[in-house]
């Protein structure tokens, strides 16, 4: 089964708060993006956002610039129609961001809480920095987070990588600085605890 298949049979077997990385509230990821956009015409996109809350609260908090990008249709019709007609305001990409042509320099905050860590080979990590360089702007930031080194060798039946802060900004490298970092514990919608480490990071140069 090829990614697109495997997670459009999860979203179309599961509720959105039926998931193991669902929360109400991103408050990390909120607290990152922004202090890293203070400016609400920023232009920011989640990368595996799927039917996470964290486009709702953006909006809520008067972003104007939004996009959302995952390989599941199914998760992003799901989270156009809870937005209802605010979905409108947002740029909606059924994509692998692998293989996305991103317009250079066209981000200014680039956020993942969902995609890096089902990359397990070197390859797909080089390929989706190389796509992070290629989008981001120079002075702009990329927020990431990882299943954290205590947090699961599996998620949704697939492997995972699990990093500290240190390994995840490593694999990254020079052109990143690493702003500030957090390991912090999800519970999951049935009360397991899962460890997620965060780094947020400002591309310095190309």
């Amino acid at each position: 089964m090829n990614s697109k298949k495997h997670w459009e049979a999860v979203y179309g077997s599961k509720s959105a708060d039926a998931v193991s990385w669902y929360a109400p509230h991103l408050q990390t990821s909120l607290r990152y993006i922004q202090r890293a956009a203070p400016d609400r015409h920023s232009r920011i996109i989640d990368i595996g956002g799927g039917e996470a809350t964290l486009v709702d609260d953006l909006l809520a908090a008067g972003y104007e610039n939004l996009a959302v990008l995952d390989l599941s249709e199914t998760a992003l019709a799901a989270t156009r129609l809870r937005l209802g007609t605010a979905a409108a305001a947002v740029q909606w990409l059924a994509a692998d961001v692998l293989e996305s042509d991103f317009a250079p320099d066209s981000l200014d905050v680039w956020h993942d809480r969902a995609v890096f860590h089902f990359l397990t080979t070197d390859l797909q990590r080089r390929r989706y920095v190389q796509q992070v360089l290629k989008a981001l702007r120079v002075g702009g930031h990329a927020i990431v987070a990882t299943f954290g080194p205590d947090g699961p060798l599996q998620c949704s039946g697939l492997d995972v990588a699990r990093y500290a802060p240190e390994q995840l900004h490593g694999t990254f490298g020079a052109p990143f600085q690493l702003m500030d970092s957090t390991t912090e514990i999800h519970t999951t919608p049935w009360g397991a605890p899962q460890q997620f480490t965060y780094c947020f990071c400002r591309m310095q140069e190309r």
